[in-house]
């Protein structure tokens, strides 16, 4: 699956891509016939400690998800984003097999 993932206010790090990449290949075994996956990954600038948003929007045919999560780091977001995005997925996978 291609990722394109952009970075708002920051410079991103390979680890942190390399995290997203992974999370987000996981959801192909869910959902094999995702599109893209466009990652947001901001800072807020605020004093306190959860300033990092997490968004992630998946193309699936016919159907886009979008996912907001503002956490402390961003590999939380990209966790919970990842866990609504695997929910959302295998719904979207059921109705599709309901209709079959």
């Amino acid at each position: 699956m291609k990722v394109n993932l952009q970075s708002v206010n920051f410079n991103v790090d390979q680890k942190l891509v390399d995290f997203t990449q992974a999370k987000l290949d996981k959801l192909e075994t869910y959902f094999n016939r995702i599109i893209h996956a466009d990652v947001f990954l901001k800072v807020m600038n605020t004093s306190g400690k959860e300033n990092k948003i997490t968004e992630i929007l998946l193309s699936v045919p016919g159907d886009e998800f979008m996912i907001k999560k503002i956490n402390k780091t961003f590999e939380e977001g990209v966790d919970e984003c990842v866990s609504s995005l695997e929910r959302q997925l295998k719904k979207r996978k059921e109705k599709l097999n309901a209709h079959v």
